[in-house]
């Protein structure tokens, strides 16, 4: 391979790296917002760090401070502590949105006709006041900040086309990608496995035919053995006697003989032969 594919391979592994990571850290982001925002948003009986927040249904305050689809950050705090101007988030009592949560500015600290302390409150948009006074115990915080859009965000999280955009895709991104390298490493396991069995068949092969052939060479001797063993040792020839030595006219003894056969080179017959001869025998 080229150091041109070579670098051009590196290039396209960190491209690919880089998105893998955009896209986990997008897809975690959106996991985590997720939890948050089903778990805080518009629940008047939970905060996160100190910190109700509440998705804006209307326009009713968007000439002043924030649209329907916002998100508004509301604190809790002692209500005789609020006054003229304040913006508060409040469980309303009115007929037609009874139960909801409203933010909306305080016009006015004043009573309602029991006497319990409250403020008339209005949207700044059409500057009309609320139906009714708002109480302290309607009262759930200050208005503190308001976060664009984060609510347009969240209802299109629970619309379908916003989970395949937003949390599906995201994931499968993440997940064929692994499940792709996983069943290559698989693939390239599973070659290695049976290119480590194909060896080591062929050393069992090399060493069974090894085997046999030891086996073929132990059949040989052995049958040699048996072979020999059928065939009968052939007997020692006897071995004559010695010739005794005749009574000579002159003293011979065994010594002497021997040392004559070694010098002339001859048998021990033709040695006593030969002082026979010479000497002659005792008659």
């Amino acid at each position: 391979m080229s150091k041109e594919k070579k670098s051009g391979k590196k290039a396209g592994h960190a491209v690919f790296n880089v998105f893998t990571c955009i896209v986990a850290v997008v897809a975690i982001a959106v996991m985590i917002f997720t939890i948050v925002s089903v778990t805080t948003f518009d629940r008047a009986d939970r905060d996160l760090f100190g910190y109700k927040g509440f998705i804006v249904l209307s326009d009713s305050m968007s000439k002043t401070d924030f649209d329907a689809g916002d998100l508004v950050l509301v604190k809790e705090v002692d209500p005789a502590t609020l006054q003229e101007g304040d913006i508060i988030a409040y469980q309303s009592t009115n007929i037609h949105n009874f139960g909801d949560v409203v933010t909306h500015k305080i016009r006015e600290v004043t009573t309602d006709e029991n006497g319990n302390p409250g403020f008339v409150t209005y949207g700044t948009t059409t500057d009309t006041n609320d139906e009714n006074i708002v109480t302290y115990e309607y009262v759930i915080g200050k208005y503190v900040k308001s976060i664009p859009n984060v609510g347009n965000f969240f209802h299109f999280l629970k619309t379908v086309p916003g989970y395949f955009v937003c949390i599906f895709i995201p994931f499968m991104l993440l997940i064929i990608p692994q499940a792709v390298n996983t069943v290559k490493l698989f693939r390239r396991y599973r070659d290695e496995q049976m290119g480590a069995i194909k060896e080591e068949r062929k050393k069992l092969a090399a060493e069974k035919e090894e085997s046999e052939k030891m086996k073929e060479e132990l059949a040989m001797l052995k049958a040699q053995l048996a072979e020999q063993q059928k065939t009968p040792e052939p007997k020692p020839e006897p071995v004559p006697e010695p010739l005794p030595i005749p009574e000579l006219k002159v003293k011979v003894t065994e010594e002497q003989i021997q040392a004559l056969m070694a010098k002339h080179n001859l048998t021990r017959e033709q040695v006593i032969a030969a002082i026979v001869k010479k000497y002659g025998v005792n008659s």
